[in-house]
């Protein structure tokens, strides 16, 4: 054969894919020639004519200076030099002004990961003096102007050598993205560190790869733990660098049969899982993949790359987890598929303390998120996702869209908002968008599941309006139009309703109700007859008595 096939697999192998399908684009392989789809959409094939003529470590430290090489401290370094050469020129300036840089650089330039570059570079780069001076006199803001403008242009133009720039870049990407996904081998073993990069992954995974793919192991007795494919002793590669797979197997042995470790990678796929960082997107501090696995074709489209500049602004706070979830999933939604199955989210922080996490978003979630009226409601709160509580923002989008996923009720968020809108009425809109939500996700699973989805005497809304019409009665004989003088009542209610205390609910109902002229709707006795019903009766007459109310079936809320 002429070509190699890397097929589907677990997440990491699948994420492993996606890199490597990334890397192809970014690089001057031409698809349908040197690499494409399988017939049977379950992986990726390879030309061996490409395989043997490309440097892959070249294209691997390229795709991924492309991919991160914009959120790396090395370009954030040359911005901030570029500023203060800029700003020094202005006429008032003062070097006191650029503190701050200054501590910034001297701690970013002069880190191990730096030092350990500058080792690997310094001979092979024009005046490596103006990095050793750094070493021996930082910059500070007791130099003279002339004097540190001509030490930030000398480092400026040391640091923007090709060599420079690829090497502080990958060392860089090393050890704040690609170290969350693998380490202990190759660049990422310590006592590589001083190394040139370039030939350390030539030696461990690039040429391994060539020679593998372009060579006959029919004879061969081992066989890979990911793909099956047979190979000799000396090219085995432990999957234990991927981190939180395995353990060190080689002094771990009791997990296998006659302590015999065979949990061993094919040069191919050792290579294919080095790209499991690139598969994965990285939104805010969160890397995410999803793993759509039922074509090789819907796990690209999901995990979709994107442009250098699209792709930092996902890196920025207004990108999120769950908005970045709702686009995927409407896309997905958007395929020209009849149905789409389970899909399996997974996440991993850039804490050293994080472990993959794993969300399913089943058939019944995404039918939900697909609803019209869910999707409405959801592109509404998206547009102002944020509120501010006490010094801190909370982003309830993201938070309702997560328990849509988790399918946990969003009576939390409700709480949550209702206690803040005692005080301050423009929570008010923000908890009916909510409670719309919730009450509508329980009325489709009761339509799923051919329950009863229609109230008893009246429907929830008509609740609202029976609270709203309270609002104003009390209002009115308080002759006033600010609810001051009713938020101690709000205050009870609310706690009554979150414990699911009905008899301390109702008490304050009858009361209130017996200090104005209004009879007591018929539709409290709904909520005698369960919690749910309760719940979902009582936040829809405190979103009335707060003053969210429908004049011909259009929202009006007391904003």
């Amino acid at each position: 054969m002429d070509k190699i096939i890397i097929t589907m697999g677990d997440f990491l192998k699948n994420a492993g894919i996606v890199g490597l399908r990334y890397l192809l684009e970014e690089s001057d392989a031409i698809e349908g020639n040197d690499y494409g789809i399988t017939e049977d959409k379950q992986g990726i094939w390879l030309c061996k004519k490409y395989i043997q003529k490309a440097d892959w470590t070249d294209l691997y430290f390229q795709a991924f200076i492309i991919r991160y090489g914009a959120m790396t401290n090395y370009q954030a370094a040359l911005d901030k030099i570029e500023h203060i050469l800029e700003e020094s020129e202005q006429e008032n300036w003062e070097i006191s002004n650029c503190k701050d840089d200054l501590k910034f650089l001297n701690e970013k330039l002069l880190s191990n990961s730096f030092q350990s570059g500058f080792e690997s570079v310094k001979d092979e780069t024009e005046h490596p003096e103006v990095y050793d001076l750094l070493k021996k006199n930082k910059l500070n803001v007791k130099m003279e102007t002339d004097e540190l403008r001509l030490r930030l242009q000398e480092l400026l133009e040391f640091l923007e050598q090709p060599l420079c720039e690829k090497t502080f870049s990958m060392k860089c990407i090393l050890y704040n993205y690609i170290n969350r996904f693998w380490d202990g081998r190759s660049i990422l073993l310590r006592a590589n560190a001083k190394k040139k990069m370039k030939e350390v992954f030539d030696a461990d995974f690039s040429k391994p790869f060539q020679t593998y793919a372009l060579s006959d192991h029919a004879k061969a007795k081992l066989s890979c733990i990911d793909c099956g494919a047979r190979f000799q002793t000396k090219e085995k590669v432990s999957i234990a660098f991927m981190k939180d797979q395995a353990d060190d197997l080689s002094r771990k042995r009791s997990a296998f049969w006659n302590c015999k470790e065979d949990a061993y990678l094919c040069p191919t796929c050792a290579f294919v899982y080095a790209l499991v960082p690139l598969g994965f997107l990285m939104i805010g501090n969160t890397f995410v993949f999803v793993n759509q696995n039922r074509n090789i074709l819907e796990l690209l489209r999901a995990n979709a790359a994107y442009g250098k500049l699209a792709y930092t602004s996902l890196q920025k706070e207004e990108e999120r987890y769950a908005s970045w979830i709702a686009r995927t999933i409407d896309l997905m939604l958007q395929e020209k598929t009849k149905e789409l199955g389970n899909i399996q989210i997974i996440t991993r922080g850039r804490d050293d303390a994080d472990r993959y996490t794993f969300d399913i978003l089943s058939k019944d979630v995404l039918g939900l998120l697909n609803d019209e009226i869910i999707a409405r409601d959801l592109s509404s709160m998206a547009r102002h996702p944020y509120i501010k509580v006490a010094a801190n923002y909370w982003n309830i989008h993201e938070e309702v869209v997560m328990n849509l996923i988790r399918l946990k009720s969003q009576y939390s968020v409700l709480y949550r908002l209702m206690k803040l809108a005692i005080e301050k009425d423009d929570m008010v809109p923000k908890a009916a968008l909510v409670y719309n939500i919730q009450i509508r996700i329980i009325f489709l699973i009761k339509k799923s599941r051919k329950q009863n989805t229609g109230g008893g005497y009246m429907n929830r809304y008509q609740v609202r309006e029976k609270g709203f019409e309270l609002r104003t009665e009390l209002l009115r004989a308080k002759q006033t139009e600010k609810d001051d003088c009713i938020r101690g009542t709000v205050y009870q209610l609310l706690n009554a309703l979150s414990v699911g205390n009905v008899e301390r609910f109702m008490e304050i109902i009858m009361r209130v109700y017996c200090s104005t002229k209004l009879q007591v709707p018929d539709a409290f006795i709904e909520f005698l007859r369960d919690k749910e019903t309760f719940t979902e009766y009582g936040y829809a007459f405190l979103l009335g008595l707060k003053g969210s109310h429908y004049v011909k079936k259009e929202e009006v809320t007391n904003e």
